[in-house]
């Protein structure tokens, strides 16, 4: 009998713990980011989807702000931070060639900040190819997916970028 109750009180807290784990929210780290040609503008325009709390999470680890994105109290650094932050972790390559782009801003939606990028005074007959490095969140998520998609005159080509394969490259 003794042995029995020993056994339970043992066997509970194990029991909790296997239950807790199989619960658990398991939390996915992902990005999406549209990249497209418009012919009427001469220009790449680019629209990245970040979850906001990631951003926030972002903006404290690295660079010490409480950002609170999408609240009254949105930190007025915020636009600041998140464009230096746009320049370090996320590059295109025309023709092998980096080029610059302007970040426009952002809105929100739901629980997703969207950022627009722009690439201004693009001949998409002088483009023979496009590299994008998209290094968003991997330093702070190991398991964070970006994912991209660029669409041309009628074509379009995705892939999915990682922390270990943070470059796509295509040929036009």
């Amino acid at each position: 009998m003794m042995r029995m109750k020993k056994a339970k009180h043992m066997l509970l807290p194990l029991a909790m713990v296997l239950f807790l784990s199989f619960t658990s929210v398991h939390k996915f780290y992902v990005s999406v980011t549209n990249m497209v040609y418009s012919e009427e503008d001469k220009a790449f325009q680019i629209t990245s989807r970040i979850f906001i709390d990631d951003l926030d999470d972002l903006m404290e680890e690295r660079y010490g702000i409480k950002s609170q994105l999408a609240t009254p109290d949105e930190s007025k650094l915020a636009d600041e931070y998140l464009e230096k932050y746009f320049r370090a972790k996320f590059m295109v390559e025309i023709n092998g060639k980096p080029v610059k782009y302007n970040f426009l801003g952002k809105r929100y939606d739901t629980d997703v900040a969207i950022c627009y990028l722009e690439i201004p005074n693009i001949n998409l007959s002088d483009v023979k190819s496009v590299s994008v490095q998209n290094e968003i969140l991997t330093d702070l998520f190991d398991e964070q997916q970006n994912v991209v998609h660029v669409k041309w005159a009628g074509h379009k080509k995705s892939f999915v970028l990682i922390k270990g394969n943070n470059k796509g490259m295509l040929n036009l």
